[in-house]
């Protein structure tokens, strides 16, 4: 089930989260292999909205400014609504889960399509419900794909984040 090892963090804030991008960022660590999901804030006074034109991604919002800045690090990007959760943004390699989930119909099992998503990945059910009260919460979470050496070394740069809580799936047949 699981293609690549992950590790997901729990951020509380979009400012410990955009941190992390950065960090991972300047040590080098292959963007491409890095997934974000938040929740959009919303608000009947303000204009929220997610744009793509061309190479250039942006958001309007209450967290227009870290959404706008972090991006540019993503592969693939979604603004969904999921049920019992709400609207959220998607940056990563877990838009393609996530899509995959909905399309195909894996919602099972109780499932939210963010969960779907999570456990196409080879993400245990168990963990699935802290991940999804975690974005009810309006915290982040930062998902890293790759070998074991690179999960292991995403793991150590981001220990020196503001992480809340963090943990490592290993992919079947490691």
């Amino acid at each position: 089930m699981l293609m690549n090892n992950s590790v997901i963090v729990i951020y509380g804030t979009h400012a410990a989260a955009e941190e992390a991008v950065k960090e991972l960022h300047k040590s080098g660590f292959d963007m491409k292999k890095l997934s974000i999901v938040g929740k959009v804030y919303h608000s009947e006074e303000q204009v929220i909205g997610y744009y793509n034109t061309g190479e250039r991604v942006g958001y309007w919002g209450k967290s227009g400014a870290f959404w706008g800045a972090i991006w540019g690090f993503f592969f693939g990007s979604a603004l969904l609504f999921v049920p019992g959760v709400g609207p959220i943004l998607v940056g990563g390699p877990l838009v393609g889960a996530l899509i995959g989930a909905l399309q195909g119909a894996v919602i099972t099992g109780g499932l939210s399509a963010i969960g779907a998503a999570l456990y196409s990945l080879g993400i245990p059910k168990d963990s699935i419900v802290k991940y999804e009260t975690s974005l009810k919460s309006d915290k982040f979470l930062l998902i890293v794909h790759g070998t074991i050496e690179e999960v292991k070394r995403a793991h150590e740069i981001l220990e020196a984040t503001q992480v809340e809580e963090t943990a490592s799936y290993k992919a079947q047949g490691s």
